[in-house]
C-alpha cells in the first residue's frame, strides 16, 4: 500500500521560509515523477512544481519560480519543498503526489496516481 506523508507546514510571517517534506512508502520512489500541488479555500488544486524521477528535471509554476525549490532524496524516499520569501497568496494546503511517468500534462492533477493527505501552510501578512 502506497503512503505519501507530508510534514513541515505551519504558520509563518510573510517573507519567511518553510521546508516541507513528503515521506513515501509502498512504491519504488526512485522511479516516480513527483509533484507538489496546493489548494486554497474555494479554489481548485493548483500545480506548484514537479521533479523528474532522478531529480535532473524540475518544472515550476511561474508564481513560485525563484522562491521555491524542489528536491528529492531517493535513498531516503523523501521529497522536499523549500519555500522562501513566502507571500500571503501562498497560503494553502500543500499536497505531494506521485506519477509513474513524466508526461506533457505534468501540471495537471490527472495522471498522478498517489496523493498525500496534505499539510497546511498559512502565511500571515
Amino acid at each position: 500500500q502506497v503512503h505519501l506523508v507530508e510534514s513541515g507546514g505551519g504558520l509563518v510571517q510573510a517573507g519567511g521560509s518553510l521546508r516541507l517534506s513528503c515521506a513515501a512508502s509502498g512504491l519504488t520512489f526512485s522511479t516516480y515523477t513527483m509533484g507538489w500541488f496546493r489548494q486554497a479555500p474555494g479554489k481548485e488544486r493548483e500545480f506548484v512544481v514537479a521533479i523528474s524521477y532522478r531529480g535532473v528535471g524540475t518544472y515550476y509554476a511561474d508564481s513560485v519560480k525563484g522562491r521555491f525549490a524542489i528536491s528529492r532524496d531517493n535513498a531516503k524516499n523523501t521529497l522536499y519543498l523549500q519555500m522562501n520569501s513566502l507571500k500571503s497568496e501562498d497560503t494553502a494546503v500543500y499536497y505531494c503526489a506521485a506519477r509513474p511517468t513524466f508526461g506533457l500534462n505534468y501540471q495537471s492533477p490527472i495522471g498522478y496516481d498517489y496523493w498525500g493527505q496534505g499539510t497546511q501552510v498559512t502565511v500571515s501578512s
